[in-house]
């Protein structure tokens, strides 16, 4: 186990959301402290605060109805086993097993779980198991709750809609370079090292995929709640709607680029149709760049006009000997990207792939 990279991440979290955990947390023990003067200090409050305090408001409201909960069946637990059992050191661990047993039971998240179990050792171990001090605590749980969200709401709820356009941009500039990879391995004989690194090249596609689907979720999970979502709502709903596009084209280069390794003789190279199927994919690389250029470009920010390149008809010759299968192949992959990439209609049949 590398104990460094355990403890540090790669990049550092953003410094205002390191302020707005301090803001909130300050925030609620002082408030706290006013609300309720008499008792200890308000450890609850502060730990709600910090914990609500997320990247996004979803997820902040998450947090705290996550915490509040949590807080609420802990404490209740510990308090009724304090008060019967008493404050020995066995019924502690009594009330923490219980605590989590009764979260198991009722299908809790893992978090609400944690914190049930966390709240009943506090509450034990502060030695005041009593019905005041338990509703004390829920209390001021909840006020810390409050006051996280709101801080978080107050001081410039983030939106993470740029590293979806990055993740965009990513998976649309290696798709263009498979393409047009595949396309070179088309129009020339290849070794068996080269067919193999063009197929793991390829099958990159899949992660970086994944990686924009993920940006975009939560590039929409930071608009949520969030005061300034609305304007950028469109925006993403752009990306998500060309991610949507581009992903089947992936499982086809994926699946062409597989028929290429699988199929693949000296003697293809010399065909005419593999020449025009190469031309064909060098037009669909194009017009991915554009497509992709096209989101990119923001408000009344200008766009090239380069019309799309898979326009013209294409006449495929006769292959010679088994050549067709792999011809026939790639050729049905390249309709499908083509209806994808010009807005046609989607075959009725399954996509290719491995």
């Amino acid at each position: 186990m590398n104990v460094i990279a355990a403890i540090r991440a790669q990049r550092r979290s953003p410094l205002l959301q390191i302020i707005k955990s301090a803001v909130a947390a300050g925030g609620a023990w002082l408030i706290s402290l006013l609300l309720i003067p008499d008792g200890p200090a308000p450890v609850f409050a502060a730990i709600a605060a910090l914990l609500v305090v997320q990247p996004s408001l979803n997820q902040s409201l998450e947090k705290a109805v996550e915490r509040s909960t949590g807080v609420l069946v802990g404490v209740v637990i510990a308090s009724i086993l304090g008060l019967v059992l008493g404050p020995s050191s066995w019924v502690v661990v009594a009330a923490i097993a219980l605590s989590l047993l009764i979260a198991w039971a009722l299908k809790m998240t893992p978090g609400t779980t944690n914190q049930v179990g966390i709240s009943a050792l506090l509450v034990l171990a502060l030695g005041a198991a009593t019905p005041g001090y338990a509703v004390t605590r829920v209390g001021e749980t909840i006020i810390g709750a409050i006051i996280g969200f709101v801080v978080n709401l107050a001081l410039v709820p983030p939106v993470a809609v740029a590293p979806a356009h990055r993740a965009l941009d990513a998976l649309g500039d290696e798709l263009a370079a498979a393409m047009e990879r595949l396309a070179q391995a088309l129009e020339s004989p290849q070794s068996p090292s080269e067919r193999a690194e063009l197929l793991v090249t390829a099958r990159l596609l899949r992660p970086m995929r994944e990686a924009a689907e993920k940006a975009i979720d939560d590039a929409s999970n930071s608009l949520s709640l969030n005061p300034r979502g609305r304007r950028h709502r469109r925006e993403l709903r752009e990306v998500r709607d060309l991610v949507d596009r581009v992903g089947p084209v992936v499982t086809q280069i994926i699946g062409m680029t597989r028929a290429f390794y699988d199929r693949y003789d000296d003697a293809l190279s010399g065909e005419p149709a593999v020449i025009g199927i190469a031309e064909q994919l060098r037009r669909a690389a194009h017009d991915v760049k554009l497509a992709i250029r096209r989101a990119g470009a923001l408000g009344d920010a200008p766009v090239t006009t380069t019309m799309p390149a898979l326009t013209r008809p294409y006449s495929v010759a006769t292959p010679s000997g088994d050549h067709w299968i792999l011809i026939g192949s790639l050729l049905e992959d390249l309709h499908r990207i083509h209806g994808e990439l010009t807005d046609e209609p989607r075959p009725a049949s399954g996509a290719s792939g491995e």
